[in-house]
């Protein structure tokens, strides 16, 4: 069984370039990805401090901060990530097809 061709320097896919491009690209995402969840996770107890009367607002049989808190926070999780994986998948993608339109370039 043959192992597959070692990466050579000028393969672009390999490159320092490519790879710090994607991983910035990545962090970007995962910070504002973060970013939603903190402000969710730190905005409830912040919202019941600073405006409890507003908070304590009846909404479909719930408190409005227990109807966020409850039900309504598994979703938002759930939407974050299947924000995150389909975002980096298309970012990964993009960059490969970066790297093989410029391999096309090359030769």
């Amino acid at each position: 069984m043959q192992l597959p061709p070692t990466p050579k320097e000028s393969d672009f896919i390999h490159s320092e370039n490519f790879l710090r491009d994607l991983m910035h690209r990545q962090l970007k995402l995962s910070i504002s990805c973060a970013a939603a969840f903190l402000i969710l996770l730190f905005g409830m107890p912040l919202m019941n401090y600073l405006m409890p009367e507003f908070m304590a607002q009846r909404v479909g049989g719930f408190t409005l901060s227990w109807l966020v808190l409850g039900v309504l926070f598994f979703p938002y999780v759930w939407i974050i990530a299947r924000i995150f994986i389909t975002r980096s998948m298309a970012l990964e993608e993009q960059e490969v097809r970066q790297a093989a339109e410029g391999n096309k370039h090359k030769f």
